[in-house]
């Protein structure tokens, strides 16, 4: 089966059919009496019928781990011991889920109903799930490794990434902060804490919709406070002392790879981005070319442009009658504009195929104002499950920008049918589509989509304004 042909969908109780709900209910009822080896086999029979019920899956793994509990082999419970999932069997698995990964779905719920928290097997259910497009069922295996064997960090940053993928930042943040309690050295952990944290509440705030000089010089209060969060156990000045060790080291041995890497590190955990980004990009240098050094060079020379554009912002802030002040700003802004559209066109060209690149390319130019040039590859970018409802979004904007009105509500309408629960960012699509019906005119149809969010949340921007307004005339 292949992740083109309509792939499962991930279903809730209400969805069942008849016979199927009854087995529910019956796995609800054994689960309630602690007859869990009878809940397990329920739950297998509803999930063999209706594998996209999650809730299915989740009783039948709290039944595994009650189970076992119960019957002392914990140690089967993290894949160590008699009660973990064999490599032999995995490998079958594995092989299985290329051809078939529903099959392999099915055969993966039967050795977790035995060793629930087996990594191994967990990370290949997130696979399959991944190959069918169950984006929370991916997530959920994950999330029971982290639940059970939180040691496996490896896991823990897969399911981190995962969760920045699908632009869950804060739920990320959480991950992490989970990994670095297991081991205060993983300098990636700590890292992706801070990013995933500033990206939350750029998020919250919507930075990013900011379209004049005005909204983005309102909008850079918190910066300074959110990177500076999540910062590694050593003091600063427990950093400075080492770093003036291994300066000495590196004027002895400038061609040391591990040394170079060890100094730009440091330099990023102080926030210093110039010197993070000069170390890196000659760590890239001194290597075989590793790519992995060459994105975190670029990643520092991004920091150190905004932490630049931050400074100058300020500064207009403190003098707004500055036109001088404000002129660099702007011209600052549109050189790093364009740099930013340079380099994605650098990474598409080098992997043209990569939906990813294409929508950071996207996004660049559509920051330039250049929406034209934009919107193809965007419309590549939505071969990518894991992006697809973002790029729908800045798809819908896109076309908005260029008075396309029809094309945009229909890019947010194909967002809002992969949404099923209201999270942000359905939120966040309804109401860009409340604006864009309001600007065409038709009011009922953006009194609608602001009711939804009313209808949840209350408090969502300025949609209760919106709404109670239509009652008061």
């Amino acid at each position: 089966m292949s992740e083109e042909s309509n792939p499962p969908t991930e279903l809730t109780e209400a969805q069942l059919s008849s016979d199927i709900k009854a087995l529910w209910l019956k796995a609800q009822s054994a689960f309630e009496q602690r007859n869990f080896t009878y809940a397990i086999k329920l739950c297998l029979v509803v999930l063999k019928d209706t594998p996209g019920f999650l809730d299915a899956r989740r009783l039948a793994r709290n039944s595994a781990a009650a189970d076992t509990a119960g019957s002392k082999k914990k140690k089967g419970l993290f894949g160590m011991g008699g009660g973990g999932v064999s490599s032999v069997t995995l490998m079958k698995i594995q092989n299985q889920g290329k051809k078939d990964p529903m099959a392999a779905l099915g055969a993966l719920e039967e050795e977790l109903a035995k060793a629930p928290f087996d990594g191994g097997a967990n990370d290949l259910l997130f696979d399959n799930a991944m190959r069918l497009n169950m984006l929370d069922t991916a997530a959920f295996a994950l999330e029971t490794v982290r639940s059970g064997a939180p040691e496996n960090t490896k896991l823990l940053h897969k399911l981190a990434e995962h969760y920045l993928a699908r632009d869950e930042p804060d739920k990320a943040a959480d991950v992490y902060n989970d990994i670095v309690k297991q081991d205060v050295t993983d300098m990636d952990a700590v890292k992706g804490s801070k990013d995933a944290t500033a990206r939350a509440s750029m998020k919250k705030q919507k930075w990013e919709e900011a379209e004049s000089f005005r909204d983005v010089m309102r909008s850079g209060d918190d910066a300074a406070e959110l990177e500076s969060a999540n910062r590694a156990a050593m003091t600063r000045d427990q950093m400075m002392e080492k770093l003036a060790r291994l300066s000495e080291d590196y004027a002895g041995d400038n061609q040391n790879l591990a040394l170079v890497k060890e100094i730009a590190d440091l330099y990023e955990q102080l926030e210093d981005w110039p010197n993070a980004y000069s170390f890196f990009q000659y760590a890239f240098e001194l290597s075989q070319k590793d790519v992995a050094l060459q994105n975190k060079a670029a990643y520092m020379k991004d920091k150190a442009a905004e932490y630049q554009i931050t400074q100058l912002r300020e500064a207009c802030a403190a003098d707004p009658d500055n036109e001088e002040l404000r002129q660099q700003y702007e011209a600052l802004v549109s050189d790093r504009t364009s740099e930013q559209v340079s380099e994605a066109q650098e990474r598409v060209d080098r992997n043209p195929t990569d939906p990813q690149l294409r929508y950071e390319l996207g996004l660049a130019l559509y920051n330039a104002g250049d929406f034209s040039a934009a919107i193809p590859h965007l419309q590549q970018a939505t071969r990518n499950p894991h992006i697809r409802t973002r790029v729908l979004l800045l798809l819908g904007r896109t076309f908005k920008a260029k008075n396309m009105y029809d094309l945009a509500i229909k890019q947010l309408s194909d967002a809002l049918e992969d949404l099923l629960s209201m999270d942000g960012t359905k939120k966040e699509v309804l109401y860009e589509k409340g604006l864009i019906h309001e600007e065409t005119g038709d009011a009922s149809a953006a009194l609608d989509s602001f009711k939804q969010i009313y209808e949840v949340d209350y408090g969502y921007r300025d949609v209760a304004q919106r709404v109670e307004q239509s009652y008061t005339g």
